[in-house]
């Protein structure tokens, strides 16, 4: 009798630790591949499930049949749950995103065949040759400056990523032209924590206006709202106004997403949230180079009760996304001419910007990119030029 329950015992441990490391590899898998949200508790709870089932098997045979029942039921659950999470995820995929990540900006490469970087329509007052500045800035103003190097640099291949042309965004910009990687950046003004990194690092950041942009915001095409004000953009974005309700539109609540911190339109929201404090952003749990879990700032899904926000040329012409609408702020349409005549409440120029390059090719391309034959190609780019004001 002692040496059946001591094999019992025995058997009952070994198969229980057998499920558990199956269990625990199958966890492991699981937060790797992002699933800790849903299939990491999943696994456990099933890893749990089989170890009670295993001791039941072993030290409570009479009442196998209700353990045989309890378990069919259980996975009968957890097939059921899987099943509506899968759904929901599968939804939450099928909506559009709206990114700059997403944008070829290969498209826009200098001095490629069928390249979408505007030309002059005579040649360029200005030729530059070596030292070549090296030119960096944020996505949307990269069809811009892509286009001035193709009107005055030597014709050649240049890597969007490693070159004299490239295109970072506007925080690794930033950080390029701070420590010394970038001659001359294009980019919206910085944030207050850009500057203080420059200071930290004996750096005067040199800004000269190069054109006007509208800073706009965009719903779901279908939604109701045409426009906001300033205090009700504010509102969202603090906290305040929690639902489309609130401001003319549907009874449904408002999915406020932001933009990655020290980016152009992210430091423009904060100028326009003013003294209101910003709210947290929403987040979403990715997969890291390294394997682990790091948690970023979500790209715009544009949900039918979604609102979010960028620059106009980006969300007009390089996004093209004929399922969003750009909203009225303070009743007025953010168009060229509205840019122009400055009755468009949220435009702002944008910089060419140096911190103490010692390339002498850098002042004559900002003189140039200030002449005639520079403001038009930030014109026939999709930008205001400084001449229209």
């Amino acid at each position: 009798m002692v040496r059946e329950w001591i094999g019992k015992i025995f058997f009952c441990l070994v198969t229980i630790i057998i499920i558990a490391v199956f269990g625990f590899a199958a966890t492991f898998i699981s937060v790797l591949s992002g699933g800790q949200t849903f299939y990491m508790p999943l696994v456990i709870a099933i890893t749990a499930a089989l170890i009670l089932y295993i001791i039941m098997l072993f030290f409570a045979p009479g009442k196998i049949r209700i353990a045989n029942r309890s378990l069919l039921g259980f996975f009968v659950v957890c097939a059921l749950a899987t099943a509506a999470y899968e759904a929901n995820q599968a939804y939450h995929n099928s909506i559009p995103t709206v990114s700059e990540q997403d944008f070829d900006l290969s498209a826009y490469k200098p001095f490629q065949e069928n390249t979408k970087a505007v030309t002059l329509d005579q040649p360029a007052t200005l030729r530059l040759e070596s030292p070549l500045p090296r030119l960096d800035g944020a996505t949307a103003l990269y069809p811009l400056y892509s286009a001035f190097a193709q009107a005055v640099y030597p014709k050649k291949e240049y890597d969007l990523y490693d070159s004299e042309i490239s295109v970072n965004t506007t925080p690794k910009a930033y950080t390029n032209l701070i420590n010394g990687s970038a001659d001359l950046i294009f980019v919206a003004g910085p944030s207050t924590q850009q500057l203080a990194i420059a200071k930290e690092n004996g750096v005067e950041l040199k800004l000269t206006p190069i054109g006007r942009e509208a800073f706009v915001f965009f719903v779901h095409a279908d939604n109701p709202v045409k426009g906001l004000t300033t205090e009700q953009i504010q509102g969202i974005y603090s906290g305040a106004i929690t639902n489309w309700q609130e401001v003319g539109g549907k009874n449904e609540p408002i999915r406020a997403f932001q933009r990655p911190e020290n980016s152009g339109s992210q430091t423009m929201l904060q100028n326009v949230m003013g003294n209101h404090k910003l709210m947290k952003p929403p987040n979403e749990d990715r997969i890291s180079g390294m394997g682990g879990i790091i948690e970023k700032t979500s790209d715009y899904k544009n949900y039918p009760n979604a609102i979010g926000y960028s620059f106009r040329f980006f969300s007009t012409e390089m996004v093209q996304n004929g399922n969003i609408r750009l909203l009225e702020v303070d009743g007025v349409m953010p168009s060229k001419e509205t840019i122009a005549n400055k009755t468009y409440p949220l435009a702002a120029e944008f910089y060419a910007i140096t911190a103490g390059s010692e390339n002498p090719n850098v002042p004559k391309l900002i003189e140039w990119i200030l002449s005639p034959q520079g403001q038009s190609l930030v014109e026939k780019t999709g930008y205001t030029p400084l001449t229209g004001s």
